[in-house]
């Protein structure tokens, strides 16, 4: 099994980037940051019933909103965006808490679009919080980045001992529908794993301008256009780590999965997000029929 290195890990904050949420320093003094820019957020918190799992708390700001869809008794909530897509300076923050005794997977209605940006990143914040005894699945579709778009994304999560959580979050370099290719801009891709307050994990995928030349060269991305992190916490992890790495042989990307922090970290790189995606389906299937109970599965909203 091929391992592919996609980034660097480091528990200090990126040279680039301020506190938690801020613009990038390199954005700072922006000449376009008069411009009207969204500003949404949502909030979504579920607990534990004789009948299930019942929404405790949601809250939503526009162009974020929340949707409930009926798929039987595990909830399942469905973000959307109703601006059609993330333009330069717009910030969006994501909140989702799974209390004890609560089961809930969050996806996306569709795969987000990152537009080439004047001069401000986008940014958006994710924050999951799952107590003991709490199942979540933050499995939202595909972030398909324009060339020049620039993206300052953080995910933030909180952990439990007895609680589980999967998370996944992928990057698609590119449309291509359009055969575009990245020529420019700006990403930083940060992730902050913590368990009862004690950071665990930490790692920040970082692209500028002067990389995007070299991202064809078989130590970066060779010609991989679409990626993806994979976070499983929970119990059974030496046998996640053996499924995942028996599965990863019939898969069209490449694939690498070891054990960090008490955490499965996988990574995944697909020469089109079509590949990848099939890859991560099949994955999410062989969780489903591993773990019988609970919101480790394909979401309904992928193959609407």
């Amino acid at each position: 099994m091929k391992i592919v290195i996609l980034d660097t890990t480091s528990v200090a904050q990126p040279a680039e980037v301020t506190n938690a949420g801020e613009t990038p320093a390199w954005h700072k003094d922006s000449p376009d940051k008069g411009l009207q820019r969204a500003d949404g957020n949502c909030r979504i918190v579920v607990g534990e019933s004789a009948n299930g799992t019942p929404i405790m708390d949601v809250y939503q700001g526009s162009p974020i909103r929340v949707l409930f869809p009926r798929t039987g008794h595990v909830q399942e909530a469905v973000l959307v965006n109703t601006s059609g897509g993330v333009a330069g300076g717009d910030c969006l923050e994501s909140s989702v808490t799974a209390l004890t005794g609560a089961s809930i997977i969050v996806t996306t209605q569709a795969a987000e679009k990152i537009y080439r940006a004047l001069d401000q990143p986008a940014r958006i914040r994710t924050k999951l919080n799952v107590d003991n005894g709490g199942k979540l699945a933050w499995l939202p579709q595909e972030t398909i980045l324009f060339n020049h778009a620039r993206l300052y994304r953080r995910t933030e999560i909180e952990i439990s001992l007895g609680s589980q959580l999967l998370a996944l979050e992928c990057l698609v370099l590119g449309r291509a529908a359009r055969g575009e290719k990245l020529t420019g801009g700006a990403i930083v891709d940060s992730w902050r794993v913590s368990k009862n307050g004690r950071l665990q994990w930490a790692d920040t995928f970082r692209l500028v301008d002067g990389a995007f030349s070299k991202l064809s060269r078989k130590a970066l991305l060779w010609d991989s256009t679409a990626l993806a992190t994979l976070l499983y916490f929970g119990p059974g992890l030496e046998e996640r780590l053996q499924l995942v790495r028996a599965q990863s042989a019939s898969f069209d990307c490449e694939c690498g999965v070891t054990l960090v922090g008490g955490m499965l970290v996988g990574r995944l790189a697909g020469r089109s997000s079509f590949e990848l995606k099939a890859a991560l389906g099949n994955l999410l299937q062989k969780f489903a029929e591993e773990v019988a109970s609970g919101p480790f599965r394909v979401p309904k909203m992928w193959s609407c």
